[in-house]
């Protein structure tokens, strides 16, 4: 869209396309990047016929490579409480899309707080993964101290967070930080294949995964189990779960309308 100066949008339904075009700066996360990218997100998100939002970074070398260090090296303690690349990634949790963050080459600091954000992450074996921010006498301050810990464990987010050294594709899919790892080449056809998976799903369905994965996080395991239950009765009541039923006994494809 002609009012993007640094992403391009694009719709590929059910996926929709946000790219960070920045490569002459390896993609890094400027306030404007996150502006554009939160007004492109809110788009696609009251879109219906876009099903699945997935973010990339321009140019082959870097799904971003981290913050813009011209802005932070500006940013004083008032400015650094703001929740900016917290917000973004906060929004994506909370969204009823299915986000997927498709990385080839570098994703470091923010870039990777904003990877972190999206429920899904595919990469290319070039790609590599950091938290350098302690090498700048700072801690990261979109979301990474509290989510890789949730994602890959304790250990190995210390080891990244306290390290601040680059991990490879290879053991960024072993310690679950992404869950899988294609070649460049077949990036785009991986994420688009998932998309059209996930559109098969009543629209319904990933919705209320997400929110007990991320909620029953947030408390007990017995409060999660019992939400689980209270959502999978909300479930039985619609149209669709009985359209679902029907279908597989039929053996047919479903037609689910989101009732």
């Amino acid at each position: 869209m002609s009012d993007f100066e640094t992403i391009r949008l694009e719709r590929r339904a059910p996926l929709g396309v946000i790219t960070i075009d920045r490569p002459e700066k390896h993609n890094a996360i400027s306030l404007q990047v996150l502006d554009e990218l939160n007004r492109a997100f809110d788009l696609l998100a009251r879109e219906d016929d876009i099903r699945v939002i997935s973010f990339w970074g321009a140019g082959g070398r870097a799904f971003a490579a981290g913050s813009d260090l011209n802005e932070v090296a500006d940013r004083d303690l008032k400015k650094g409480m703001e929740p900016i690349v917290q917000g973004l990634a906060a929004k994506l949790e909370a969204s009823p899309k299915v986000t997927i963050a498709a990385i080839d080459g570098i994703c470091m600091g923010g870039g990777l707080e904003v990877a972190l954000g999206c429920d899904l992450r595919v990469c290319s074996p070039s790609s590599r993964f950091g938290t350098p921010e302690g090498k700048l006498g700072i801690i990261p301050g979109g979301g990474a101290t509290a989510r890789l810990p949730r994602l890959i464990g304790k250990g190995w987010a210390l080891e990244m967070l306290l390290m601040g050294e680059p991990i490879t594709a290879e053991r960024a899919l072993q310690i679950g930080l992404v869950t899988r790892v294609v070649e460049s080449s077949a990036l785009t056809g991986e994420v688009t294949k998932m998309a059209n998976h996930l559109a098969g799903f009543a629209p319904f369905v990933p919705h209320f995964m997400k929110v007990m994965v991320q909620q029953g996080l947030e408390g007990s395991s017995a409060s999660a189990l019992a939400m689980e239950k209270f959502a999978q009765s909300a479930l039985l009541q619609t149209q669709d779960k009985q359209e679902g039923i029907d279908a597989f006994l039929t053996k047919r494809a479903p037609k689910f309308k989101g009732q």
